[in-house]
């Protein structure tokens, strides 16, 4: 079954056309830059065949007909009618409460969905677009919300509530949800695959490590903590996010210099994190490369990055009560030999350890830690596409493409 499964942010569609049943991406791409001058579109075929578009691109509208037009291209396409999209799957940041797991969109979905929006404003108007659009351009064709949130929506109230006034909670729904959801999944039934073990028998504990960053307790297949929190700032270093930090700080900050909410907002999201201690970069390459060379900010910048990581393996063990293996996923833990290092140095009292040769070896897919390590160490490619891909399949086969819109 052909998905198409798209990832709409403000500016940008990510795209892959994913034949779910056999789990081969047939096509993948983006369109960058909608509603500014210089939109391009990029598409990479599953045998290497590679196109750059330019042109104008005004909306999201625009930006998938573009999409669907490279997909049907005689030359560079993958189908040769739009009913071979047998369904679309939407990532969506911000499912609030309300979904516990993906859902067939539908009139009641859009309106929760829009009153989630305080909840991700910069995130879930652009999903909506998304949506809006393939109405427009793939009428009648049934489509799919997979969350962010819903893998964690389990997570107990001791993992969830804030040290606020319960009311906060009850009105406004102040809580930890947690996001990279569908990553953190994807890697835990993985790692249960390779390790040759069920889920539900399992304590893992995933780390996605990349421009954001976070980390899931995964107790015998369910997500029962997470870094993240109300929002995507909380928990450990990233590249422009501060995570972890005393509240009071920011106050102190926005008198001093005078901030306003959303220059606030600004500093915590867009240049704290690793662009902020080192000065350099948000790209953990270049704080590496700058380590390296004797600078001292980037040494820090390292150092408070993997601390925290340390420290949450730590609280994560302590909460399930054991632990059973390690995965590091993302952009930085699939590829960065020295983080994968540094994050288990001293971690030999829980069995933790790397195996030189096995981290810097080429494979993508992994273990790292030494043969009969009492808590192995896995790498593991995320594929969150994948995951959403498979959740549209089996919504729109189990209910039909019957949809109330």
């Amino acid at each position: 079954m052909n998905i198409l499964v798209l990832n709409c942010g403000s500016s940008s569609v990510k795209y892959q056309m994913i034949e779910a049943g056999e789990r081969k991406t047939l096509t993948r791409g983006s369109v960058e830059r909608i509603g500014m001058s210089g939109a391009t579109l990029t598409n990479l075929r599953h045998d290497g065949d590679e196109i750059r578009i330019a042109g104008e691109i005004v909306d999201h509208t625009q930006a998938i007909e573009y999409i669907l037009a490279i997909l049907l291209s005689k030359n560079h396409g993958v189908i040769t009618d739009k009913g071979q999209i047998r369904a679309v799957g939407h990532r969506v940041v911000h499912g609030g409460e309300t979904f516990s797991g993906s859902v067939l969109i539908t009139d009641e979905v859009i309106k929760i969905l829009r009153d989630n929006i305080e909840l991700a404003p910069l995130h879930n108007p652009h999903n909506l677009r998304g949506i809006s659009a393939c109405e427009v351009s793939l009428p009648g064709i049934p489509q799919v919300a997979v969350f962010d949130t819903s893998f964690h929506l389990k997570m107990p109230k001791k993992a969830y509530l804030y040290g606020l006034p319960y009311s906060l909670y009850t009105q406004y729904k102040i809580r930890r949800y947690g996001f990279h959801g569908s990553s953190h999944r994807y890697v835990a039934e993985r790692a249960a695959a390779m390790l040759s073990r069920e889920p539900e028998a399992l304590r893992l504990i995933t780390c996605h490590l990349g421009n954001g960053c976070s980390m899931a307790a995964v107790d015998r297949g369910i997500s029962v903590d997470t870094s993240m929190g109300f929002t995507p700032l909380e928990g450990l270093l990233m590249g422009t996010r501060c995570g972890d930090i005393d509240s009071s700080v920011i106050l102190f900050v926005m008198g001093k210099e005078g901030l306003t909410l959303g220059e606030a907002t600004t500093l915590l999201n867009k240049h704290s994190g690793l662009q902020g201690i080192s000065g350099i970069s948000s790209d953990m390459r270049e704080i590496v490369s700058e380590m390296k060379n004797g600078d001292k900010k980037a040494t820090y910048a390292f150092e408070v990055f993997t601390y925290r990581i340390k420290k949450y393996i730590g609280a994560y063990a302590a909460a399930m009560g054991g632990l059973d293996a390690v995965v590091f996923t993302g952009g930085i833990g699939e590829n960065s030999v020295d983080i994968r290092t540094a994050c288990c140095v001293g971690m030999e009292f829980f069995g933790i350890s790397v195996d030189e040769s096995l981290n810097s070896s080429a494979e993508k897919e992994k273990f790292i830690s030494p043969a009969g390590a009492r808590t192995p160490v896995l790498v593991i490619p995320t594929n969150e596409e994948l995951v959403i891909a498979i959740d549209t399949m089996r919504i729109v086969t189990e209910k039909g493409p019957v949809s109330d819109r």
